[in-house]
């Protein structure tokens, strides 16, 4: 086994703190040869960490194959200075991987006791609302506009590995120790992109709340209601995003929202229907205990169909339950109203709760 330590360029391009105090976080990476730690080797596992003075890599490299257990050995005794594990995918890849190698190795480690922060799995649940065409890192740096040409991927290295087991050739062993290298310093590059669960899950301060209507040449004629939050969190690339009926647009802690109001007929379901009539004459529901009273042949048992009572106004859209009665257009319709008035959002806790609906909708995970 070979161990390789040196300082790191390893610049802070986002709040650490955010995450854990510096002495506790561990960056780290691994290079394998397959997919499974069951039936392929690991062969490289590298690190990134804070000594008190600045930032310090060290990688482990096996230079025979013999030498994996020693790697997991090193690697295991050394994470027991740390808290937390910083990784992109590692919940995944890395953490499993390295259990199955060191099952399959008789090594008696594990990660108990180590918190876990995946990059990948903290973004994910955003991908819609960022317009990530996939959840690659490299996915991940283009949005964030991040330019890193990888001249070699990580399954065209397990032949340069397999030839170096050969040869040893010190050319090939500077080419694996490079790479796993390059993307450990690369991972300052996509840690920016933790400000927007950050924003998303943060609370909001309602800043402004304005009615207006759309342009008499505009369809459909509803009214609008614009809103304004701040979030005490800042992103680091601005977004605009329409899903009828909200448009947002998301600049550094800003979030301006134009949320289509309905004018007109809606109806309130009420979910005990076995508790209640329905008169098609009025095409109303009205409960037992009045029904009881109208003529047999103007009522019918209602349906959770036909169950309602209807009313006529201004609704804002909700996305998730926050206010009671709710309203909808009919019995399928997903989205929910409430009755429009100026006190709904005069409380910051609902406020607030009505910016995250409004975020989770967007990101395609309504009610959240």
């Amino acid at each position: 086994m070979i161990t390789i330590k040196h300082p790191a360029d390893f610049p802070e391009t986002y709040p650490l703190d955010r995450i854990g105090p510096r002495k506790d976080l561990l960056f780290f990476d691994i290079e394998t040869t397959g997919f499974s730690g069951d039936t392929s080797q690991l062969y490289l596992i590298g690190c990134v960490y804070h000594d008190g003075f600045g930032w310090k890599l060290i990688q482990w490299f096996a230079d025979t194959r013999q030498a994996e257990a020693k790697l997991l050995d090193a690697f295991f005794s050394f994470m027991k200075r740390f808290k937390i594990l910083v990784h992109f995918n590692g919940d995944r890849f890395d953490i499993p991987y390295l259990e199955k190698c060191c099952r399959r190795l008789g090594l008696n480690h594990s990660f108990e006791g180590m918190k876990s922060l995946d990059i990948y799995r903290r973004v994910r649940p955003f991908r819609q609302l960022l317009g990530l065409e996939s959840m690659k890192q490299k996915a991940i740096e283009q949005f964030l506009g991040v330019s890193r040409e990888d001249k070699y991927s990580g399954g065209q290295l397990i032949e340069v590995y397999r030839d170096y087991l050969h040869t040893h050739d010190k050319r090939l062993y500077d080419l694996l120790i490079l790479h796993n290298e390059d993307d450990l310093k690369g991972m300052p590059a996509i840690l920016p992109i933790l400000s927007y669960p950050d924003l998303f899950e943060s609370d909001f301060t309602l800043s402004s709340l304005e009615m207006c209507t759309a342009p008499q040449d505009e369809m459909p004629s509803e009214p609008y209601l614009q809103l304004r939050w701040n979030s005490p969190f800042s992103v680091p690339v601005p977004l605009d995003c329409t899903l009828d009926p909200v448009s947002m647009e998301l600049l550094g802690n800003e979030i301006a929202c134009s949320i289509r109001l309905c004018q007109g007929q809606l109806k309130h379901f009420y979910p005990d229907y076995r508790d209640y009539y329905y008169l098609p004459f009025e095409d109303t529901a009205i409960h037992r205990s009045v029904g009881e009273y109208v003529d047999r042949s103007a009522r019918k048992k209602a349906t959770a169909k036909t169950c309602y009572t209807k009313k006529e106004g201004l609704f804002l859209p909700q996305f998730g339950p926050l206010w009671e009665p709710s309203f909808k257009e009919d019995y399928k319709s997903s989205l929910t109203y409430a009755a429009y008035s100026d006190e709904l959002l005069s409380q910051p806790q609902t406020a607030s709760a009505y910016a995250k609906q409004l975020l989770g909708w967007l990101a395609g995970q309504p009610g959240k």
